[in-house]
């Protein structure tokens, strides 16, 4: 951990500052299994608070923790709708559900590949992007060198720390993160807590 952070306070003095604000790491983990990746897709574009109710209507509803792929295809699609879900999602859930059931998708051997590979084997899913993959790869799996290009969080606390005029694109944010190589998640957790810390977000 020291070790870690020595090497971005050092890279790069924007970040050192937000670190020294922000203080200790403390990223939250989960297990980088079928649920998780469910979770993630309940949670696309919905506040933690909506996201959450939703999710444990869902866990409750299966009755079966943690969720399996056959629990999610006994539910009818319109159960899952009166839980909260989209008919969007319903459609991602349920067809990541039977494409884990099938072994085209196989979590149990994430760990094994690198990072494009894994991007590449969960996007076979309709309604897991990159960005979905981007939080399964820091969150799940622990992949220290992640940066999510795609984050809107991440994006603006970059333009604030940066004093950019403009939310920068990917190519900018990669230019940016150069420096935090080979810990751009840590540094891209970092960014998010910067925004929690000045009640930006």
């Amino acid at each position: 951990m020291k070790k870690m952070l020595h090497h971005l306070k050092k890279a790069d003095p924007v970040l050192a500052a937000i670190i020294e604000r922000v203080g200790p790491y403390t990223m939250e983990y989960r297990e980088p299994v079928f649920q998780t990746l469910v979770r993630s897709i309940v949670y696309q574009q919905l506040s933690g608070k909506a996201a959450s109710t939703i999710f444990n209507r869902l866990l409750a509803a299966v009755k079966v923790d943690p969720l399996t792929p056959e629990a999610i295809l006994k539910l009818r699609p319109q159960r899952m709708r009166t839980l909260g879900l989209s008919q969007q999602k319903v459609k991602y859930i349920r067809e990541l559900a039977r494409m884990t059931r099938g072994g085209e998708i196989q979590f149990e051997r994430l760990g094994e590949l690198e990072d494009a590979e894994i991007v590449a084997h969960l996007t076979q899913v309709k309604g897991v992007g990159v960005w979905t993959v981007h939080m399964f790869l820091m969150f799940a799996l622990r992949r220290p060198d992640v940066l999510p290009v795609g984050d809107l969080g991440v994006r603006m606390a970059m333009k604030k720390a940066y004093g950019l005029s403009e939310l920068p694109t990917p190519a900018e944010m990669e230019k940016i993160a150069a420096s935090w190589k080979p810990w751009s998640s840590v540094a891209s957790w970092y960014m998010w807590r910067s925004l929690e810390n000045q009640g930006a977000m």
